[in-house]
């Protein structure tokens, strides 16, 4: 009994430890003040250690942390409100949004960059509408950039006779700002819909980043929920107009927002490869969401990878198209 009792306490010891350092990271990243970050990150790092060292008994000194943490956090949830309005990246810079009219939607600020290095583009916004009655398919490209466990997912909505419509879940970085991984924990970046041109958001990917490979694969919907899932990013597109949301590299990211957009009852039951999305690929193969072809995984993805193609077809018109040949699924 003794034995479990210390379990215990290390448990919960261990859970207040975790809160007071996410508590300080907190301060360090998210303090209204910039100049002042450092500075209120060390305050509450020095007032949780004097209370460790002078407080007596161990349940008030597990309190008085806990006590410290539920203040940063209450702070944190309450007075740091995202927004639409500020010095976004040109990227980054318009807020997408659609309007539905029966079978025809009409989507605002589509991007499509006239790219000529990574850094160095032609920010283009555009207005496009698409039928739902001419969807032909979904696809899905997977971006990695180093690790085979982190990838970005990109749904690429496919019409007849129209230009495909891809949706990308990003962080939207203000001017000046780069992606950290520890800083995608707070509150550093807005969460945006970036709506595109494959030749845009997949192609500044593999032709212009450095080290960035994609994979393709065509998903296994039906078609009427093909447009039952391009309704659903319709919809947070324009419900992240109205209400902002913050990104967050766990709760609220790339894959999560996919996920939670759908209709409780219709999500894909939860797994660890939601998180560590490199591996979601593998996942939807198991569910069997992808086209396979007959094809064993590691076989599929070899041949769904579009590197290559795509920095062949570069600004060819057809780029969606040449992208597409030899890969399995779109014979």
């Amino acid at each position: 009994m003794q034995f479990v009792r210390l379990i215990l306490w290390a448990l919960v010891w261990l859970v207040a430890l975790i809160a007071a350092v996410w508590a300080f990271g907190a301060l360090y990243f998210d303090f209204q003040f910039a100049t002042l970050r450092l500075t209120a990150a060390i305050i509450f790092a020095v007032l949780v250690l004097c209370l460790l060292l002078f407080l007596r008994g161990r349940t008030r000194k597990l309190l008085a942390v806990l006590c410290s943490f539920l203040i940063v956090l209450v702070w944190w949830r309450l007075t740091l409100k995202p927004s639409n309005n500020r010095d976004w990246q040109p990227d980054v810079a318009e807020t997408a949004w659609a309007d539905v009219n029966g079978d025809e939607v009409t989507l605002h600020n589509v991007r499509n960059c006239d790219y000529r290095t990574e850094t160095d583009y032609t920010p283009v916004w555009e207005t496009r509408t698409v039928h739902l009655s001419r969807m032909s398919a979904v696809d899905l490209a997977v971006d990695y950039w180093g690790s085979p466990y982190i990838a970005h997912p990109i749904v690429s909505f496919q019409f007849t006779d129209e230009p495909a419509v891809c949706f990308s879940i990003e962080t939207r970085k203000r001017i000046g700002q780069t992606y950290s991984t520890i800083g995608g924990l707070y509150r550093q970046f807005a969460l945006i819909y970036i709506v595109a041109d494959e030749r845009d958001v997949i192609r500044v990917r593999t032709n212009y980043r450095k080290g960035e490979d994609i994979y393709l694969y065509r998903l296994t919907l039906s078609l009427s929920q093909a447009r039952e899932r391009f309704l659903e990013y319709v919809s947070s597109l324009n419900e992240l107009r109205d209400r902002p949301r913050w990104y967050n590299a766990v709760t609220t990211n790339c894959t999560t927002a996919i996920r939670d957009q759908h209709p409780p009852h219709e999500r894909i039951p939860w797994d660890w490869r939601i998180l560590v999305n490199g591996k979601g690929d593998e996942l939807m193969f198991e569910r069997r969401k992808l086209v396979t072809g007959g094809l064993s995984f590691a076989e599929l993805k070899s041949r769904s990878l579009i590197t290559g193609k795509a920095r062949a077809a570069n600004d060819d018109p057809q780029f969606s198209k040449r992208i597409r040949e030899g890969v399995p699924g779109f014979q």
